[in-house]
């Protein structure tokens, strides 16, 4: 198998790594740099328990190469909070208590973060449509929708 040197940012950071060249972005996270907070749970993109986010864009890091991040941003859920303080996406899922086992909590998170740093002022439709491609098994969605309206409040203030 063929070694690469991947340099990329990651969560803020400049990093360089050594991988197979094909490994996937997931198993990079997870397996070489112990970011184990972005989860596995279909393995074919069809749940979004993986969701990263890649130069601004919401992505199942199962079907991505980590080569494919090669000088690219990504951001995973690591790396939302900042000094020990949540971020404000986080914090409201706890506000609303939107989550049951917390097995995908961090997918629907890096979708709903990656919608409102495009568009901090979505509507209730709009955020449906960002974390369509999550799947929960354990409870409604209720919760999870009303959690990223309150976080989406706190991007409207924060923007003006």
């Amino acid at each position: 198998m063929k070694k690469i040197t991947l340099e990329f940012t990651l969560n803020g950071d400049p990093t360089k790594v050594e991988i197979d060249e094909n490994t996937r972005l997931l198993d990079m996270l997870r397996d070489v740099l112990n970011l184990t907070g972005t989860k596995e749970g279909c393995g074919v993109g069809e749940c979004g328990a993986c969701t990263v986010i890649v130069n601004g864009d919401a992505v199942d890091s199962c079907l991505v190469l980590a080569a494919s991040v090669a000088g690219k941003s990504v951001t995973t859920i690591e790396g939302l909070s900042k000094n020990g303080e949540l971020d404000v996406i986080q914090q409201a899922v706890l506000n609303h208590h939107a989550l049951q086992c917390g097995f995908c909590t961090p997918g629907f998170i890096m979708s709903a973060k990656a919608l409102l740093d495009k568009n901090p002022h979505p509507t209730r439709e709009e955020i449906k449509i960002a974390i369509s491609g999550n799947l929960c098994r354990c409870t409604g969605y209720q919760q999870l929708v009303d959690a990223f309206e309150e976080a989406a409040e706190h991007y409207q203030s924060a923007a003006q």
